[in-house]
This record gives C-alpha cells, sequence and structure tokens, in this order.
C-alpha cells in the first residue's frame, strides 16, 4: 500500500469533488436541466400552441423538472445542456395515401419564437419544420447559436427575405429553408452563402431566387463541401443560367435537385460539366422544360442511381444516353447502377433499342407520356430487379405483352394503359408475378372492340393479390370476371368499357368493402339495384355511370359512405325522390345524377356540403324551387339542372358562389327577370345557359363584365330591351386569351349547345373550351344589331333569330372570320346582305329568311354552298340562289329555249368553235412554212430579208450612240 501525505490526500479529495460536481451538474434527478434552460423552454411554448388553439401534444410533456426527458428535446449526458430541439410535424407528408389536410392542419404549432432560446447557448440542432408561425420573417437572433450545426425552418410559414445574417452561423452543416409549401420566401442575393465552408446539405426549394441572375449558381459553387443540393421551385429561369462554369467546386456532390424550375431552352452548358462529379447518386430536372435531346454525358455518370428527367421536352430517341451508360464499367464487366429511371412526359418517339438491357440494377422506369412505338421490347425481360414499368400513354402496338413476362418476377406496378395494344391476355403473361400489387391495361380506342380481350379460365386463381386494378376498352365480360373476385385487398378498382353485363357479386363487394377507396365501373350495362347497402368506410369515389342500375338511393346513408366524396350515377335507370341524407355526406364535392328518373323536390339542405364543387341533376324530372341554401357554401363552381321542372326566380344566394364557372338551368320554368348580380358578383362565368323558361326584363349590361364569358344561351324567354352595346367587352369572344383549362379536367361535364341549327353536345373530350357562342333567340328584343358585335372575332355561333330586330346587317360582320353559325331569322331587318360577307369562309349555316332585306345576295366561294332557304321571304332579295333575277342579269336563253334545246345548242357551239381553231391553225402554219420547205428560192429569199433587216436595225443603233457621246 503506498503511503500518501496530507498534501497528496487533500488533492485527491479536491479532484474527487470536482468529478463529482461535474458529473452531476444539472442532474440531481435524472432527466433534469440547467434551470436557465428549462425557464427558457417553458417560455418558448407559452407562445405556442396547435392549430385549433389546444396546448400541443407534442408540449404536453413539458411539465415538472426533468426538461431533458421532454418530447423534442435533447441534452449532453455530462453538462446537461439543452443541445437539441427537434419539434418538426411528424404528420405524414402529401404523397402518403393516409395523408388528411383536415388533420394535418391541426397538427401545427402556431404562434412565435420566443427569444427566449437564445438562452440555450449550447443549442447545436434546431428543428421547426412543418409548422406555423405565421409570415413572420425569420428570427435575427438566430445568428447568435454560434453552436448550430443543424437548422431547418421547411415549410413552417415564414415569409420575407432571407437574412443575410446566416451566413454568421459557420459552424452549420445542415440548413434546409424549403418553403414550397408555405410562405413567401425570397432572396435577391445569396453571397452569405460563401461563409459556410462546412455546409454539407443546402434545401432552397420554393425559395425565390428570381432576381439572383446568374449569381446563385457562382455563390452556391463556394461550397466545397456540399453533398446534397436542392432548388426545386425556385422560379429560375433560362436568362439565370451562366453560359459556361469553367469548374466545379463541388465535386462532391451526391444528391442535385433543381426540378420544377422553367428553363424552356436546351440543355444548359454548364450542366454538361457535371461529369466532373464522379460521386453524384441523384440527379432530378423534372419540369425544367428542357429541349433538344439528351446530351450522352448523363450516360457517364456511372455512380448515378437515380436520374429523373420528366415532363421536359426532350425528343428523338433513348440510343444515345443508353450507349453512355452501356459504357460504365467496372472490373472489366459491364456496371451501371442506376435504379430510378423517369423519362415520362416528353417527346421521345421510336422504338426501345435494345441497350436498355446494360441497365440491369433498375427498379423503377417511368416512361408515360411520350410518343414510343413498336411491340413490347424484349430488352425490358432482362431488368430483372425491375419494381415498377410504366409504358402508359405512348403509341406502342401489336402483341400485348410476351407471355415470359412473368420472368420479371419483382414487378409490383405495372402500367401498359393507352395503347394500341391488340391480342389476348392469358394466365401465361402472369405466371410468375406473385408481388404484382397495381396492374392497368387498356387501348386508346374508345369503342369497345375485340382488338384486346382478356381471356382466362373460370377457376384460374392470380398468383399475385392485387391493389390497384385499372382495365379500359378491354373486352372482360359480359360474365364480371372471376378471378378478379378472387382479389380482396383492393384498393382502386377501375373497369371501364370492359363489356360487362352482368350484377356485382354481393360476397366480393362484402370482401373489398373496408378498405377499397375507389370503385369505378362506368360504360358497362351492369344492372341490379345500387350497392349501397353495405358500408364502405374509406371509399371517396363511387363511378357507375353509363350502365343499367335501377332502384333508389334510399340506401345512401352517410353512416355507409362517411367520407364519400365524388358519385357518379348518369345515366342509369334511377328513379323515386333524391333523398334528404345525401346532403349530409359533408365530404361530397362531385354529385352527378343526370339523365335519370329522379321526381321531387331537390333536398333542401346545401349548406352541409362545405366543399361540394360540382352538382349535375340535369334531365330528370325533378320540381319545386331551386334551393336557397345552395349558395350558402360558396365553393360551388358548377351548377347543372337543366331540363327539369323547376319553377320559380333564380335564388339570389347563388351570387355568394364567386368561383361559379358554369350555369346551366335551361328547359325549366323559372320566372322572374334576368338577375344581374350574375354579371357583378360571378367574375369567374365561362357557360351561362337559361334557355326555354319564362325570365323576362333587360340583358344586364354587367354581363359583358364576364371575361371568360364564351357560351352564353338565353334563347327562348321572354327578354326584351336592346341588346347590349358592350358585349365587345366580352373578352373570351374578343381576344385569344386563355381561359383556364384547369376548369374543364375538374368534372366530365355535358354541355348542349345550339350549332348549325341542331342541338350538339360537348364535353371535355370534345373541346368544349373551344365553342363560341352566343344565343338570344325567340325573345323580344328590339332596336339595331350593335356593329360592335363584329369585334368578337373568335365567335362561331350568332343567333339572333326570332326577335323584333330593326335595321340593317352591320357590314362589319365580315370581321367575324371564325363565325360558322349565322341566325338572323324572323325579325324586322332591312337594307342589301353587305357584299362583304363573301369573305365569312367558315360560314356553314346562313339563315337570314322571313326579314325585309334587298338587293342582290353576295357571292363567294362558301355562299354558294347555301340553298335559297337562307333567303326565302325577303321579297325584294334576288340572285343566286333564288330564282329571282337581278336586273341586268341575262335570261334570255333560259326563257326562249327550253332546258334540254339549250344545253345541245351550247354543245354544238363549243364544237364548232374547236374544230375552226383547228383548221385555222394548220392553214395558217402550212401556208407559210409549207411554202418555205416546198419552193428552195423563196427560203433563200425570205432568211436573206431577215439578215439585211438586222444589219440596218444593228447599223441604225451604232450611229445613234455615236451622236449621244459626241453630244455628252
Amino acid at each position: 500500500m503506498v503511503n500518501l501525505n496530507p498534501i497528496s490526500h487533500l488533492i485527491l479529495h479536491l479532484l474527487l469533488l470536482l468529478f463529482l460536481a461535474s458529473s452531476c451538474s444539472g442532474h440531481g434527478v435524472p432527466g433534469s436541466c440547467l434551470e436557465e434552460e428549462r425557464q427558457a423552454l417553458l417560455s418558448f411554448k407559452h407562445d405556442l400552441a396547435d392549430r385549433s388553439g389546444r396546448p400541443s401534444g407534442r408540449l404536453s410533456s413539458w411539465v415538472g423538472h426533468a426538461c431533458c426527458q421532454w418530447q423534442g428535446i435533447s441534452c449532453n449526458n455530462r453538462t446537461g445542456h439543452v443541445e437539441k430541439m427537434d419539434l418538426r410535424n411528424t404528420y405524414p407528408d402529401t404523397d402518403n395515401e393516409d395523408w388528411n389536410s383536415a388533420e394535418y392542419n391541426q397538427s401545427f404549432l402556431v404562434g412565435k419564437i420566443n427569444p427566449s432560446l437564445l438562452r440555450l447557448k449550447h443549442l447545436s440542432y434546431l428543428d421547426l419544420s412543418k409548422n406555423d408561425f405565421q409570415s413572420v420573417h425569420i428570427p435575427k437572433f438566430i445568428e447568435q447559436f454560434k453552436s448550430l450545426r443543424y437548422l431547418n425552418l421547411s415549410n413552417s410559414y415564414f415569409a420575407g427575405e432571407i437574412p443575410s445574417f446566416l451566413g454568421n452561423l459557420s459552424n452549420l452543416n445542415y440548413l434546409d429553408l424549403n418553403s414550397y409549401y408555405s410562405g413567401d420566401v425570397s432572396s435577391k442575393n445569396l453571397s452569405w452563402l460563401s461563409h459556410l465552408t462546412s455546409l454539407k446539405y443546402l434545401n432552397l426549394g420554393g425559395v425565390n431566387l428570381s432576381n439572383t441572375r446568374v449569381s446563385w449558381l457562382h455563390d452556391v459553387n463556394m461550397l466545397p463541401s456540399l453533398l446534397e443540393l436542392h432548388l426545386s421551385y425556385c422560379q429560375i429561369d433560362g436568362n439565370q443560367l451562366p453560359l459556361s462554369l469553367p469548374t466545379i467546386n463541388f465535386t462532391s456532390l451526391l444528391v442535385l435537385d433543381m426540378s420544377f424550375n422553367y428553363i424552356d431552352s436546351s440543355f444548359p452548358t454548364w450542366l454538361l460539366n457535371l461529369t466532373s462529379l464522379k460521386s453524384l447518386e441523384h440527379l432530378d430536372l423534372f419540369g425544367m422544360l428542357l429541349q433538344g435531346q439528351i446530351p450522352q454525358v448523363i450516360g457517364h455518370l456511372c455512380k448515378l442511381k437515380m436520374l429523373n428527367l420528366g415532363d421536359n421536352q426532350f425528343s428523338g430517341g433513348l440510343q444515345e444516353i443508353l450507349s453512355g451508360f452501356s459504357n460504365c464499367r467496372d472490373n472489366g464487366g459491364m456496371v451501371s447502377e442506376l435504379q430510378h429511371l423517369d423519362l415520362s412526359s416528353n417527346s421521345f418517339s421510336g422504338s426501345f433499342p435494345e441497350s436498355f438491357r446494360s441497365l440491369s440494377s433498375l427498379k423503377t422506369l417511368y416512361l408515360s407520356y411520350n410518343s414510343f412505338s413498336g411491340s413490347f421490347p424484349e430488352s425490358f425481360l432482362h431488368l430483372s430487379s425491375l419494381k415498377t414499368l410504366y409504358l402508359s400513354y405512348n403509341r406502342m402496338n401489336g402483341s400485348i405483352i410476351p407471355q415470359d413476362l412473368g420472368q420479371l418476377s419483382h414487378l409490383v406496378d405495372l402500367d401498359l394503359s393507352q395503347n394500341s395494344w391488340e391480342g389476348i391476355l392469358t394466365e401465361a403473361h402472369f405466371m410468375n408475378l406473385t408481388r404484382l400489387e397495381t396492374f392497368g391495361i387498356s387501348t386508346d380506342r374508345p369503342a369497345l372492340s375485340s382488338s384486346l380481350i382478356f381471356n382466362v379460365a373460370d377457376d384460374w386463381v392470380p398468383p399475385f393479390n392485387l391493389r390497384q386494378v385499372y382495365i379500359q376498352n378491354c373486352r372482360v365480360g359480359p360474365a364480371f370476371p372471376v378471378w378478379l373476385q378472387s382479389q380482396t385487398q383492393l384498393v382502386d378498382v377501375l373497369l371501364d368499357n370492359t363489356g360487362i353485363s352482368d350484377r356485382i357479386p354481393e360476397e366480393w363487394l362484402l370482401k373489398i368493402s373496408s378498405q377499397v377507396k375507389s370503385l369505378r365501373l362506368p360504360n358497362n350495362d351492369i344492372g341490379g339495384k345500387l350497392p349501397f347497402q353495405f358500408k364502405f368506410p374509406n371509399i371517396t369515389v363511387i363511378d357507375l355511370r353509363h350502365n343499367q342500375f335501377e332502384g333508389t338511393l334510399q340506401q345512401l346513408l352517410p353512416t355507409n359512405v362517411p367520407l364519400l366524396e365524388e358519385l357518379y350515377l348518369s345515366d342509369n335507370h334511377l328513379k323515386a325522390t333524391i333523398p334528404p341524407s345525401i346532403c349530409q355526406l359533408q365530404h361530397m364535392r362531385i354529385l352527378s345524377l343526370r339523365n335519370n328518373q329522379f321526381s321531387g323536390e331537390f333536398p333542401q339542405e346545401w349548406s352541409l356540403w362545405s366543399r361540394i364543387f360540382a352538382v349535375d341533376v340535369s334531365n330528370n324530372n325533378l320540381s319545386g324551387k331551386i334551393p336557397i341554401s345552395m349558395g350558402i357554401p360558396g365553393s360551388l363552381e358548377i351548377l347543372k339542372m337543366n331540363n327539369n321542372l323547376f319553377g320559380g326566380e333564380i335564388p339570389s344566394s347563388l351570387q355568394n358562389c364567386s368561383w361559379l364557372f358554369d350555369i346551366d338551368l335551361s328547359g325549366n320554368k323559372l320566372t322572374g327577370i334576368l338577375p344581374i348580380w350574375i354579371g357583378s358578383k360571378l367574375s369567374s362565368l365561362a357557360v351561362l345557359r337559361l334557355r326555354f323558361n319564362f325570365l323576362s326584363g333587360n340583358i344586364p349590361q354587367q354581363l359583358c363584365n364576364l371575361q371568360f364569358l364564351h357560351i352564353i344561351d338565353l334563347g327562348h324567354n321572354n327578354i326584351s330591351g336592346t341588346i347590349p352595346t358592350c358585349l365587345s367587352n366580352l373578352t373570351a369572344l374578343r381576344s385569344y386569351a386563355p381561359i383556364p383549362t384547369y376548369y374543364y379536367y375538374s368534372y366530365d361535364e355535358l354541355t348542349t349547345v345550339i350549332m348549325k341549327g341542331t342541338e350538339l353536345q360537348y364535353d371535355n373530350d370534345h373541346t368544349l373550351r373551344l365553342v363560341m357562342s352566343i344565343d338570344f333567340s325567340s325573345n323580344n328584343l328590339e332596336g339595331e344589331i350593335p356593329e360592335d358585335i363584329s369585334s368578337l372575332v373568335r365567335l362561331g355561333s350568332l343567333n339572333l333569330s326570332r326577335n323584333q330586330l330593326i335595321g340593317k346587317i352591320p357590314w362589319k360582320f365580315s370581321n367575324l372570320t371564325n363565325l360558322e353559325t349565322l341566325d338572323l331569322s324572323h325579325n324586322h331587318l332591312s337594307g342589301e346582305i353587305p357584299q362583304s360577307f363573301s369573305s365569312l369562309t367558315s360560314l356553314s349555316h346562313l339563315n337570314l329568311s322571313y326579314n325585309n332585306l334587298s338587293g342582290r345576295i353576295p357571292s363567294g366561294f362558301q355562299l354558294q354552298t347555301l340553298d335559297n332557304s337562307s333567303y326565302v321571304e325577303n321579297p325584294s332579295l334576288c340572285g343566286f340562289p333564288l330564282s329571282t333575277k337581278c336586273q341586268g342579269d341575262d335570261t334570255q336563253t333560259k326563257q326562249t329555249f327550253p332546258r334540254g334545246d339549250s344545253e345541245d345548242e351550247d354543245g354544238n357551239g363549243k364544237l364548232g368553235f374547236y374544230i375552226s381553231m383547228v383548221l385555222g391553225f394548220v392553214i395558217g402554219f402550212w401556208g407559210v412554212c409549207g411554202t418555205l420547205l416546198i419552193k428552195k428560192s423563196w427560203r433563200y429569199a425570205y432568211f436573206q430579208f431577215f439578215d439585211d433587216t438586222k444589219d440596218k436595225i444593228a447599223l441604225a443603233i451604232a450611229l445613234k450612240v455615236g451622236c449621244l457621246q459626241r453630244r455628252f
């Protein structure tokens, strides 16, 4: 035993005390922290709550003294100082199938960031992402966290300019300021980035960098340690890309994401220098509108695992880029590490090159929305690791797929929809596809034919268990497929135009009812009663239109379909009343019941539909008044109640629906005056159809304020007054400014327009947005036709017939070069038909009958195709095609001779003319040339005469030129 003197004992005791003090500092109780830091956290908590105002669940554990055990807080085990605060919103991202917007909004922390956090002097990790800080600027005090290595403020509703003081956080390794989903964050200068030399991760997605010009790239290029760079949705355009970048400093980069910046040019030159990024694994250039061919050098990035070039304008074939990947070699063998390849939504064409087989590591392949052609590529069968293959919306043809598709035994998602496939699908095509969860197949031929047939044995049990099945324009019926009834895990079902004329098996419905979200069986001949007796707790879409269903909707209860958003039951044989319970479906967005036999009044409780977007109950037998509650939700955009028996006035509550885009109340018994608020409140209105009612009053001047209005039909009412001269203000009919197309693709609506004297039906697939029409026919309109209508150069149909209009036809109507239909019949118009009508080359239907027009009918290429019915009952009109001749026309021939004699005489006259012409040529030619050939002396004298004449002319010219030279 070693003997220690008293001084040594004292030193040992002091060291022991210091060790105990340091090890227990702030840890008198396990999980406790420094009191000053605990108070700072409580002050921070005081300024936050969740969206609903209740104390947030994430902060509910922030009680007591053990703050190091509070949710989201981590402390140093030795010192007890708070080093990490992670309060990110852990609710799933939007691409998660269980995502719910209402729940997401309730999961936010809402409030402000209390400066008390400054007392956390040892904080090195701060994550406040996906919360709501109510559009404040990023707090300046953050620059004082000198120890900070990780900072994530993404999608937390910050706003304003990114502060340059973030450059003072020189120890940062990770910086995420992504604001795509929230906030309005921008930057004019990123020079502060050059101070963050240790930065490895940078995400500025959604930050507006449009004012940085080309400097953004030079600033980012000053980060030598950078491993990941995310710049999606930064509003970088083609003018912000430098022509070249001599040296790339971030040579260790693993991830580069520049998606959704609209460059709209060929592949940037500086990006070709990416070949120096030998370690690059992830390259995302999706949605940049890049043009031309993909440079071969992209294929030289042999470490790439993910390449996303979708949603651009690349064209040509794939041979160039694939040849680059085929040169990637390791130890003498071909090696490509590419696992994810997205080339969808481009303009690629041609067949698939055989070199595809070199991408042996490929797991996901997206090739949809291109123009690829040919049969199913055999080279794909060598991609043994493939899990996802999307070939939809191309021009693939020939035999559907080879029977040895089963070699791709790892396939999970297979989509071959919307091509020109032919052939028969059998069990052999699906052999060994035991992991298949998504299957889509269809032709691009809407009419059901025998070109694509699903033919399997009745007792076939597939080796897979699908979650999604999408089959269109493919013969599956007539019986409901037995193999499909074995698929009990289905979430999305689409059998569209498949020739099924059976009933839906109730046992199968019962098996899938608990998890199915979308059930779509349109365009078949499926009969029986609607399957609403079952409970579908998760279903959001039911589409059974164009079938043979019968019965009522009485079993459509909110307890059975509590989450239903879209219900399509049009073109069936449903009857009775629409039950009031339908209004209790609080998530309802689209209700389509058109072309059935419903009767009675429409339910009144529209106010329960807080999200309603489209209601279509056209072509039924509904009666009563239109519910005044329909305007309470304010979300309505499409309302179609035409061809029913509704009466009363148009409810004024509709003016609350400021987003209304399409109103069709035609074919009812509505009364009252035409509402002024339609033009003053419904600024988005594009389609207005009120024909065949009993509406009165004048056409409101306010209608002229509707810049998107391009179909207006007020025909067959009792409207009086004059036609507004301000119609020239209808922007959509005057100029080629685009009408927002998203209205036309959100619901498969059907609109009837009177064109060329007949009713034509237009839907979204038949370019409804291109129809330009005005119909004021069969009213009591007076006065003259406003000349300003001639400025509506996009107008395709104008019907003002059966009114009391007077005056002349505006001569400027010749400006309406797109006009196909013009009906001014049954009025009191006078004067001549403008001769400029001959320039209306698109006109195919013209009716000017039953007026007081006079003078000669204009002639023109297009007008010559019209018959006399276009002009009848205008006593003073003359000329073709009427039998009445104008003064000065020569009618003697037809008056003197019968038709047959006239034609014979005309034919004999032509024959005599031709004979005389031939005889004159023969006599004249041989009378001169024949004599010269026969008599030699005459021939010499003839040519001698021409030689002498030539010499005399040449001498005269020479003398004249010499005289002029002496004079000047």
